[in-house]
């Protein structure tokens, strides 16, 4: 059998992330929420608001939740080493995973508050509430902006972005409930909004979670078919037939591959690096970048004894 590994070396790319505008996003980001926390935290003690010392606390949670993607994102970058030998790109699945659990925990909390005021909603100063809150949606979604580019080409950049946005939307909540309670006195619309607040939340978060779970236990990502890679193998004139086609993410951006090509006898030999060529830059169209292959002609039986057509 011939073996041949590919590392990106053809001249067609897709648009990665820049590093260093992310870099200043995380760190803006990052100085933002925490300027805001302690704003909020001040603001929560003056006016005795649970509310606002309870959003304070889910803000610090973005300031973590930033710092752990900003971690991952420059541990990504690490060169390999012989134990570790695709360096640590995979840490940005286990943040964007660490992300979405955040996410929920943060429901949670947000459901088990509101559904304790819904029976007993306390006063508390409208207007100042609605001024914080309004404060919280400008740095919130200033800081959702910095990454809304590059969203859906990291998945973990997608988390904070995610995050983020959803706590652009929990202050526009507080911000209307502080603005009702102040000047209508409705003081249930606090719990109420909250409710909403967090059907918003679990509805963008769901996805994170399900494809943070998916590529930790390296199901192929979501955005590739392996029916489309078998019909694109098939298209090259040469070869026979494809399988023990496996598709995994490396991190959140780099996806890595491994199959069997079965190649015309006519064209196992000299003509195998040509169609590798060629299956190489089908692949790169898929985002995969990463390809080990394997060819045999159609005259020899496959040497792996669990190749079993897939």
């Amino acid at each position: 059998m011939a073996h041949e590994h590919a590392h990106d070396h053809g001249h067609h790319h897709h648009e990665l992330p820049s590093p260093d505008r992310l870099n200043s996003a995380f760190y803006i980001g990052i100085g933002l929420n925490l300027a805001f926390v302690v704003i909020e935290t001040c603001a929560g003690f003056y006016t005795r608001s649970l509310a606002l010392l309870t959003d304070a606390g889910h803000n610090l949670s973005d300031v973590g939740i930033l710092g752990l993607s900003l971690l991952a994102f420059r541990l990504a970058r690490a060169p390999a080493s012989s134990r570790f030998s695709y360096g640590y790109r995979k840490s940005t699945v286990l943040a964007s995973l660490i992300n979405a659990l955040l996410l929920l925990v943060a429901v949670g909390g947000i459901g088990y508050e509101a559904a304790r005021r819904l029976s007993t909603p306390p006063a508390i100063p409208g207007l100042t509430v609605a001024a914080v809150a309004a404060a919280g949606i400008l740095i919130n979604a200033l800081s959702a902006w910095l990454f809304y580019h590059d969203r859906e080409k990291d998945l973990n950049i997608k988390g904070a972005y995610l995050h983020l946005a959803a706590d652009a939307a929990v202050s526009a909540g507080v911000m209307i409930a502080g603005l009702a309670m102040y000047f209508a006195g409705w003081r249930w619309l606090d719990p109420v909004i909250s409710f909403v607040i967090l059907a918003v939340i679990l509805w963008s978060s769901w996805s994170l979670l399900r494809e943070s779970v998916f590529l930790s236990i390296d199901a192929v990502p979501g955005r590739i078919e392996v029916e489309k890679i078998r019909a694109a193998a098939l298209n090259i004139k040469g070869v026979k037939d494809i399988h023990h086609i496996h598709v995994w993410a490396m991190s959140t951006t780099e996806n890595a591959m491994t199959a069997h090509l079965v190649l015309e006898a006519g064209f196992f030999g000299d003509g195998t690096q040509s169609v590798k060529k060629q299956f190489r830059h089908t692949l790169e169209h898929m985002n995969i970048r990463h390809a080990t292959l394997e060819t045999e002609s159609e005259m020899e039986d496959c040497e792996c004894r669990d190749c079993d057509g897939n």
